[in-house]
């Protein structure tokens, strides 16, 4: 019996395998011919950039083609990857509300913009799959009865016992809409918008497969697995990271390998750290996993200059495998979230994290717990602005915002940058309040041209923390050590004061990265015999090393 054949019998039951698979192979062979998008291992030279397809405006081109122009010539090759946040047409929260998965929102460009993207860049598509838009065709023809669609979503059930249920969101877990028939109470995990496919139904799993080979055939290089926790549900348990859930990412990655055996599947789950990592499998899963604890707990740290939970963490913080990764990021269009700080600080810790956003004008947003409870799960706030804490200074946070992206590129894995951090935006407070939405706080559009001009003036902020990060990204494309799998160690060598150190062991390539947290001075004694080089300026360091407030050094022996 064949892996897939076997997953499928584990999945589905013996009756359903042997047909689905062969409906599988029908699948692969159709689109065989049209994927050729094979792509080189990761390597040091990696940066993901994370944007909207249509953060970019301007009179003359469409968004996804002012991205290009702007990656070309202000980026040159320091951004290797593009990570895509969902470009299809859609009904709500910003592209994650999918109407049509094959189509690119005009008001984004085209496929062709898409395909010239993908010339240059590795491209990381969303593929938003355990719900859909409740104007897309799928749930019409659902409501309307139409043959074939009649399982296609999660009916209530007064027997299904949810009382366990795990929720990321405080709205009902069932919403009612009308079909030709009445009404129909439909599972949603997210929003009222958001309707939950039933993966039970294997005719679900086989549209889904077409639709992520058809991503492959149109340039994607890694595919983003939205909410993929929550994809299977069962009566009287938590409905997320189940195991029906893990085996079908499991077969994803063997079917899609078959057309690209480069594929990268990227799993995203803000969830605490050890039920993330579960996605890693045995090696059989996702090829990356978002480290959602980064965010937040480097914030805590640089707000309190308390290092020891961060160091904890670190520490235990495994590698699996040799071939898989961390995701690594700071900032995205969502915010920071709070659950991957559960059983690493306490509710009192976490509260600093809270009130700093809210004093910079942020929100948190909340979910709900099985015992009716809420609590908070997500803080709605761009990285800088949490940084200035609740009574910091702008020069304050833009050394502690400099230290969390020398940070982000010296961890292990994969670094991503979302495009308002690369930019040094700070919080867009009007964009929230006229939308109502928290999460806009952090996903403003922008004028190209003024953006332009804004980066061509040395003396704003905008430039001065661009360039900043640029010269550490010139710097981390040089050095194998800095390879996403790359071995790593970490020490706390004074109370804050942090240490990282980066080894490529087939290059026998060293880099030790030191982060002062501390809004004071230190010195460190390198040792009398030890000669490095400062790798920011060239220039060769021994004995004393003088740390200011929030400094950070990455150094070279030799």
């Amino acid at each position: 019996m064949n892996e897939v054949q076997d997953l499928l019998r584990r999945i589905y039951g013996r009756k359903e395998a042997q047909i689905l698979e062969s409906k599988i192979n029908a699948l692969v062979d159709h689109w065989s011919e049209k994927v050729h998008n094979a792509s080189a291992p990761l390597n040091e030279k990696d940066v993901v950039l994370i944007t909207y397809a249509d953060q970019l405006q301007g009179p003359e081109e469409t968004p996804l083609r002012y991205l290009n122009h702007w990656l070309k010539t202000e980026w040159n090759d320091l951004i290797t990857a593009v990570h895509l946040l969902p470009f299809y047409p859609y009904s709500s929260d910003d592209g994650f509300s999918v109407i049509d998965y094959k189509k690119v929102d005009p008001n984004c460009g085209s496929w062709i913009d898409i395909q010239e993207l993908s010339n240059d860049y590795r491209l990381i598509f969303d593929a938003v799959i355990n719900h859909i838009s409740k104007e897309s065709l799928w749930f019409s023809n659902y409501l309307n009865e139409k043959p074939g669609f009649e399982n296609y979503f999660i009916p209530f059930n007064p027997d299904f016992n949810s009382s366990k249920v795990v929720r990321p969101r405080t709205s009902p877990l069932f919403h009612k809409h009308a079909s030709c028939d009445g009404f129909k109470k439909v599972w949603t995990t997210f929003s009222e918008d958001q309707i939950d496919l039933n993966f039970k139904n294997p005719e679900v799993l086989i549209r889904i497969l077409d639709v992520l080979m058809f991503y492959l055939s149109q340039g994607a290089n890694i595919l983003r697995l939205d909410a993929v926790g929550f994809m299977w549900k069962e009566s009287g348990t938590s409905c997320i990271h189940l195991t029906q859930t893990h085996l079908l990412i499991k077969l994803m990655k063997l079917i899609l390998h078959r057309l690209n055996p480069s594929v990268l599947l990227l799993t995203e789950t803000n969830v605490p750290h050890q039920e993330n990592i579960s996605y890693f499998g045995n090696n059989d899963e996702a090829d990356m996993v978002y480290n959602f604890t980064l965010p937040p707990l480097l914030a805590y740290s640089l707000l309190t200059q308390q290092i020891d939970p961060l160091c904890t963490w670190l520490k235990n913080l495994e590698i699996p495998f040799k071939d898989v990764c961390y995701f690594n990021f700071l900032a995205s269009h969502d915010g920071i979230g709070v659950r991957p700080l559960d059983g690493i600080l306490h509710e009192n810790q976490i509260d600093v994290l809270l009130q700093a956003a809210l004093a910079n004008g942020g929100k948190v947003s909340y979910k709900k717990n099985p015992d009716g409870s809420e609590t908070p799960y997500e803080i709605n706030s761009n990285y800088l602005s949490i940084l200035f804490g609740v009574e910091g200074s702008s020069e304050t946070a833009v050394k502690r915002f400099l230290l969390a992206h020398a940070f982000l590129l010296a961890m292990p894995g994969l670094p991503a940058i979302y495009l308002h951090s690369l930019i040094g935006s700070e919080n867009d407070i009007r964009g929230m309040i006229d939308s109502g939405i928290p999460r806009r706080i952090n996903r403003q559009k922008l004028n190209f041209e003024s953006l332009t001009k804004e980066l061509a003036d040395e003396s704003s902020q905008r430039y001065k923390l661009t360039q900043s990060i640029k010269e550490l990204m010139e710097i981390r494309k040089k050095e194998p050590a800095f390879n996403p799998y790359a071995s790593f160690d970490v020490q706390c060598i004074q109370p804050e004061l942090l240490k990282i150190r980066r080894k490529h062991e087939a290059k026998d390539q060293e880099v030790i990265c030191f982060f002062h947290f501390g809004e004071g001075k230190t010195n460190l004694n390198l040792g009398a015999n030890k000669t490095y080089t400062n790798l920011k300026t060239g220039r060769t360091v021994k004995g004393e090393l003088p740390f200011g407030p929030y400094a950070f050094e990455w150094l070279k022996k030799g």
